[in-house]
Parts: structure tokens; C-alpha cells; sequence
């Protein structure tokens, strides 16, 4: 009937929906943890047909309050209220049940389950002598993914009985987009949803966005990728120190006003890039080559250079520094540090040699979440605070606290477990484990991936420290534009597992770039060593 009346008057759902009363609101919701006031008595609401964006500095209060919702966290005070009605939301599951969905940044999945198992985890429906009626599970999903236009995605080699395990992250968040649609959730919350996966799945997320939109869904939308908030959101809301800092519908704002709201200050330089001394060779690769994943790459780094890795995912950037870093084997080729030749089989080879690489997946490679700060930026320390059989306590916590000031990481103290910590305070504690060890040659992989702008000009900042002195060089491996752009010295550009061309500062453009990324140029490798 409601569908009968929008056509006969002539109007969208969208249109018809901004009319109406906020679904879900937010009032005065206070909540601390110890040592730590994470929301000061912030209030938010969502309307249907709506995309809320949520934005600001990692630790603003942005995923506390998000959980809050959700039924992870209980407010300390405060008042909730779905459809102007009082409400208590005791758990996830309760949350679901009262129109509310939410997906995490971090995608949790079993990598041995099909698409249809993993579109009704939680909720298996039962029949007779309570067995799971796989009959129906086959028959919905199946139903769901064709009318969400799904079915011909190339990955479901085996349709809705595609192991999760054959299916990018994009898949995997469209996945949990398909949850929620099915659930019938009013609000869908998106933490960071584009963060880890390519331009074009970006952009089909996007779309599908401002389809819910459409329909008639509240999304609330979490990302730092400030041109993205502006092509989807109808209103934008500022958290900073765990307090509203603004708000107001995206039309009468711009991202220098975001920012600056964000981080209390104008930033004036986005890439805080430095002209450092540039020194002696640090390290040169010759023909490196592991069979089926990269061939033929070759480049060099020298002391007060940032030099950077270009290309579209699946290029092979990735692929080529862990192997340099000895997590994965080389077949063939030449790795000289120093003008020594190495062999590098381990990550201990690596390291030895005054290698150190930051992963791109910091909470699966780089830090033990439920150990301390300092266990994190000691363990791969130990030696210089053990020896003649003990721990020198003194020493660990000098080096540690130094670290831990410098990189200003927010937290009490070194003792809070990581895995309570923002983003880019997460980062800074992957980086302060290895500046103890003080490597020559730093291998940063997506350094500022999920993390804000305020954070990210810290990171930089940093960098630019790290190479002042013109005895360090830093690889980064990055997947945004502008930070390459804004940051490198030179820059390698990978396509198809192979050195596409190498660019000098001077001649930077991302255009350029762009064209032997996507193999649209032929190779323009200009190295003095070729």
C-alpha cells in the first residue's frame, strides 16, 4: 500500500522518508573507561533514508559510540531511543531484532563456510527435530544474491556454495551488506567499509550506498577518505576528544571544514615532505623473482629517500617486500645492503641486516592485541633487555617510555593493552618496535590505512623525521594517490608483477602514474642502474 501511495503522488522513497521523524537518536550518552572519558555527553540521530556520515580523529569516540548501538558497550548515561521510544539495547543480537546492523571494519569470517552458511551464522533457521532446514537456507540466499544483482560475480565459482575463503574482502563486506538487507535492518552502520579494497569495488560499494539510501535504509557511515564522504552523505557529524565538535548537512560544509573540526586546527601542509640529504646506496634489488607472483624486479634506495610503490591491487607490491623481509621465499634474483650481497630465507635474515617492514594488516601481523604496549614494542627487543639471564627493567622502560612519548600515542600508559587502542595509535606502536631496533631500511605497507587525517600528518611528520638525518631510507608501499604524490622521492610503479616504470619527483603526476599502473603505457623504466 505505502509503495501504491508514493506512485500515485508522483515522489521517491528517498523524498518521502527525509519528511519523516528520526528512526534512531542518541541523547546525551556518556561513557568512560579507566583513565579514559571516551564520549562526554554526545548526542546523534539517524534518519530514514539517510546517509549520516560520522567523522573524526582516531580515539574521537566514533567506534564507542557505534558499539553503544550495536549493544557491545552499555552507556554509563544517557538516553537511546528508536522511533521516539525509550529503549535498552542489551546485546548485539537484541540490536538486530530492533532494525539495527552494523558492519565492522575488520570483517570477521570463517573462511571454511560457504556464502549461505555465512548469510545465516547466527541465526540458522530449524524445522522438524530441530535440524537446520538447509532447503530453505538454499533457497533464500539464492533468491537474495539475484535480486541483489550478485549472482554473476565470477568468484562464486560454485555459486551460493562458494567457500568465503575464494572471495575478496569486497565480496565479504557486499556479504554483510546482504545480512542486513535480509534482517530488515532500518539502520546500517559502516565502519571504515572501503579502507582495504580497490578503487572500482569502492566505487560498486559506494553505489550500492546510496541504493539502501534509496530504498528508504539509514546508513551511518564511518570512513577518513573525506572525497568519499562528500559524494554519498547527506549530513556529516564531527567527533573530537569524545564530543560533538559540529554538525550540519554535508551541502553547507567542505573538507577543509571537516578538518578543521576534526583536529581543532588547520592543517596547512598535508604532506609535511622534507628534502632530506641523499646518501649512500642502502639497498638495491637485481631481477628479484618468485615464480607465478613477480618477476624481473629491480630498484634501489638510498639513505634520506622515501621512495614508493605504485600500482592497482594484485600488482605484486606487497608480494615483492615481504619477500625481501624473508616472509616469503625468493626464487631468483639479487637482494645487496650496503653493497653486500645477502641472502635472505627468514624475517631474522631480514633484521639482521637493519631491515624492518610494517605490514599492511597491523592487528594480524604487527602487534599481540591482548598484550600490553610495552610487551608490543619490546618483543622484538628482547635481546637488547635480556642478557646475563636477566630482564634489565630499567633499560626496557627508558627505551619504551622514549618511544611512547615521541610518537605521543594516546593512551594512560604503556601498560593498556593494544588491542583497546584507536588505529593510528596502533600504528605508532608498530613503528616504535622497530625505530628501537634502529633499521636503516623501514618498509611501511599501507601505513595510514584506517586511520584519520590528524593521525595520517603525525605519520608523515614522522617519516620525514626518520629520513632527515639523511642515514635512513623508508619503502612505502601506499594505495593512495596523493600520500605517494605528497611524500615520496621516487616512485616504482608495479603492474602485472613487474616494474612498469620508475618516476622521479619532478616528473610525478598520477595521470602517469595511472597509465603504466593499468599497463596503458609501455615500460618506462628510467633507473641509472638499468
Amino acid at each position: 500500500m505505502r509503495k501504491i501511495l508514493i506512485d500515485m503522488r508522483n515522489i521517491t522513497w528517498d523524498t518521502f522518508v527525509m519528511a519523516n521523524a528520526v528512526f534512531l537518536e542518541l541523547k546525551n550518552i556518556t561513557k568512560a573507561f579507566p583513565g579514559v572519558l571516551a564520549l562526554d555527553k554526545v548526542s546523534f540521530s539517524a534518519r530514514l533514508g539517510e546517509v549520516h556520515a560520522l567523522c573524526g580523529e582516531n580515539g574521537a569516540g566514533k567506534s564507542t559510540l557505534m558499539k553503544i548501538i550495536n549493544g557491545i558497550y552499555k552507556a554509563d548515561a544517557g538516553e537511546i531511543l528508536i522511533e521516539n521510544k525509550p529503549v535498552m539495547i542489551q546485546n548485539p543480537k537484541d540490536a538486530r531484532k530492533r532494525g539495527i546492523g552494523m558492519i565492522f571494519q575488520e570483517c570477521a569470517f570463517v573462511p571454511e563456510m560457504s556464502v549461505a552458511e555465512s548469510l545465516f551464522l547466527g541465526d540458522l533457521p530449524v524445522g522438524a527435530f530441530k535440524r537446520v532446514n538447509w532447503k530453505y537456507i538454499y533457497k533464500e540466499t539464492e533468491a537474495l544474491l539475484r535480486k541483489e544483482g550478485l549472482l554473476d560475480n565470477p568468484r562464486l565459482i560454485d555459486g551460493i556454495h562458494t567457500k568465503l575463503k575464494y572471495l575478496t574482502i569486497a565480496d565479504i563486506q557486499m556479504l554483510e551488506i546482504l545480512k542486513a538487507i535480509y534482517r530488515d535492518s532500518q539502520v546500517i552502520i559502516m565502519d571504515e567499509p572501503t579502507s582495504s579494497i580497490a578503487k572500482k569495488e569502492a566505487d560498486d560499494l559506494l553505489q550500492k550506498v546510496i541504493d539502501l539510501k534509496n530504498r528508504g535504509k539509514s546508513i551511518i557511515y564511518i570512513s577518513h577518505k573525506m572525497e568519499e564522504l562528500f559524494k554519498i552523505a547527506d549530513r556529516i557529524t564531527v567527533f573530537r576528544d569524545g564530543k560533538v565538535a559540529g554538525a550540519d548537512d554535508a551541502a553547507h560544509l567542505n573538507i577543509d571544514k571537516v578538518i578543521t573540526m576534526m583536529v581543532g586546527r588547520e592543517l596547512s601542509n598535508d604532506y609535511p615532505k622534507i628534502t632530506a640529504p641523499i646518501g649512500d646506496e642502502l639497498l638495491r634489488a637485481e631481477k628479484l623473482a618468485r615464480i607465478g607472483v613477480f618477476s624481473d624486479v629491480s630498484f634501489t634506495l638510498h639513505a634520506g629517500e622515501i621512495v614508493g610503490f605504485a600500482g592497482l591491487v594484485g600488482a605484486g607490491r606487497t608480494e615483492v617486500v615481504r619477500a625481501l623481509s624473508g616472509l616469503d621465499p625468493i626464487d631468483s634474483g639479487r637482494v645487496v645492503v650496503r653493497g653486500k650481497e645477502i641472502t635472505v630465507k627468514k624475517v631474522s635474515d631480514s633484521v639482521a641486516q637493519g631491515i624492518a617492514m610494517c605490514s599492511e594488516d597491523r592487528r594480524r601481523y604487527g602487534l599481540v592485541l591482548i598484550r600490553s604496549i610495552r610487551e608490543n614494542m619490546g618483543l622484538p627487543n628482547l635481546k637488547r633487555y635480556i642478557y646475563g639471564g636477566y630482564l634489565h627493567k630499567p633499560k626496557e622502560q627508558a627505551e619504551i617510555n622514549e618511544q611512547f612519548q615521541n610518537l605521543r600515542v594516546k593512551a594512560p600508559s604503556a601498560e593498556v593493552p593494544v588491542g583497546t587502542l584507536s588505529g593510528g595509535n596502533q600504528q605508532k606502536v608498530v613503528l616504535a618496535k622497530w625505530l628501537i631496533k634502529d633499521p636503516s631500511v623501514l618498509i611501511l605497507d599501507e601505513p595510514t590505512r584506517g586511520i584519520d587525517v590528524g593521525a595520517k600528518y603525525e605519520i608523515y611528520k614522522l617519516m620525514s623525521d626518520i629520513i632527515k638525518d639523511g642515514r635512513k631510507g623508508i619503502l612505502m608501499i601506499s594505495s593512495e594517490m596523493p600520500e605517494l604524490l605528497g611524500m615520496c622521492d621516487r616512485i616504482y610503479v608495479m603492474a602485472k608483477g613487474r616494474i612498469a616504470a620508475e618516476i622521479k619527483r619532478e616528473q610525478f603526476s598520477q595521470e602517469l602514474i595511472m597509465q603504466y599502473a593499468t599497463s596503458t603505457l609501455k615500460t618506462g623504466v628510467t633507473r641509472e642502474s638499468a
